[in-house]
């Protein structure tokens, strides 16, 4: 297939929060759609969703959905793409992966195309997604490493519910309509849908997002942690950036934001006014730190938005070398939609969609 003739592509999970906006941002890409194709569960099936003035009926996904399929934007959740995103490849069709499921498999690219657009060479027919708390970060600290190096990050997130899914959204909203009801919030999803206790959102704040995992930190912290190394490094355990973070859910519908500290290596060249600069003229960042006219970034103006607004950015007064900054994106759009459908144009224009000859396809097991 041609880039001139256009590509067959699909998009897996069409009907979630995501899935909505992989269709929208596909519409808006420069990615030229031959056909598209929408697969969803049994449940969703002779459902339709509008495509550039076009409705698609979407259809049950099946292995036999992807024959003829170029191109599989995908977010399903993990147990689904561990099924089909094989299935795809075995029809060779090249799937982005919007879930965790292949992110640390050694034979899966993991790709925010602003910091490692190179790793899109070694795909072997999946590229996986980096969790949306990631990609805003790596977004704002790549262009200061490039300048500086960096020896250490320790992020707090503050997260918003849908990030757990609109479900979790949902639920949230009806929360608060509880509560300003004087009613007792009913709470039967967060911090864990399967975890023994759930606690509300609205109002609250809850350390917890995803399982405890080893020394406590939770999986979404473990994620952010390998996933910045694999992004940065290419070693998800690699000891050149000491890499730790807390992940917090907070009572808002979209827009992820984190405070980062971080220490560079060149603490000499290193300074506010030169990280600004640098800032100012990177790829997908937009500056809002102008602290004396209130100017930073903050979830409701990001909402809607491509772009990843880092402000706040000040020296450590403690530590020599060290500093911080406040980053703010919309988690479904830089944070999942918009990255995979980024991702997508870059393999069109590298002229990287096609399943490699003889390819060994990524194995059933994620790491």
């Amino acid at each position: 297939m041609t880039e001139a003739a256009g590509y067959n592509v699909a998009i897996l999970g069409a009907t979630g929060a995501v899935g909505t906006r992989l269709i929208e941002q596909l519409s808006q890409s420069t990615i030229p759609v031959k056909s598209l194709k929408l697969l969803a569960s049994a449940r969703s099936a002779g459902q339709t969703r509008t495509f550039r003035e076009q409705a698609i009926v979407i259809e049950e996904a099946q292995p036999a959905s992807f024959e003829g399929i170029d191109l599989v934007l995908a977010s399903a959740g993990g147990s689904v793409s561990a099924a089909l995103a094989p299935e795809a490849v075995k029809r060779g069709a090249v799937v982005v992966d919007n879930s965790s499921f292949w992110r640390m498999h050694d034979d899966v690219p993991l790709v925010v195309p602003e910091v490692n657009e190179q790793a899109l060479y070694e795909h072997h027919g999946i590229i996986a997604n980096p969790n949306c708390s990631t990609i805003q970060m790596v977004v704002a600290l790549e262009p200061v490493r490039q300048a500086y190096g960096l020896n250490q990050i320790i992020v707090s997130t503050y997260q918003a519910a849908s990030g757990a899914g609109q479900t979790a959204w949902n639920e949230l909203n009806a929360e608060a309509t509880q509560h300003l009801a004087g009613e007792t919030m009913t709470a039967d999803i967060l911090p864990v849908k399967g975890a023994q206790h759930h606690y509300p959102l609205a109002f609250n704040l809850l350390p917890q997002i995803d399982v405890f995992e080893e020394e406590d930190y939770t999986h979404e912290e473990w994620k952010m942690i390998r996933e910045t190394k694999k992004i940065m490094l290419g070693d998800k355990f690699s000891k050149d950036i000491k890499v730790t973070g807390t992940a917090v859910r907070v009572p808002i519908g979209i827009g992820h934001g984190e405070s980062i500290y971080f220490e560079v290596s060149d603490a000499e060249k290193a300074n506010v006014a030169g990280i600004r600069q640098v800032l100012s003229t990177a790829d997908g960042v937009v500056l809002q730190d102008d602290p004396a006219n209130q100017l930073y970034p903050q979830p409701l103006n990001a909402e809607g938005k491509r772009e990843t607004f880092v402000g706040r950015i000040r020296r450590d007064v403690e530590n020599d070398g060290s500093f911080h900054m406040w980053v703010v994106a919309d988690n479904l759009l830089k944070g999942a939609a918009w990255n995979t459908v980024q991702i997508a144009e870059r393999l069109v224009a590298l002229d990287l969609v096609h399943v490699p000859a003889n390819v060994t396809i990524p194995g059933p097991k994620a790491e």
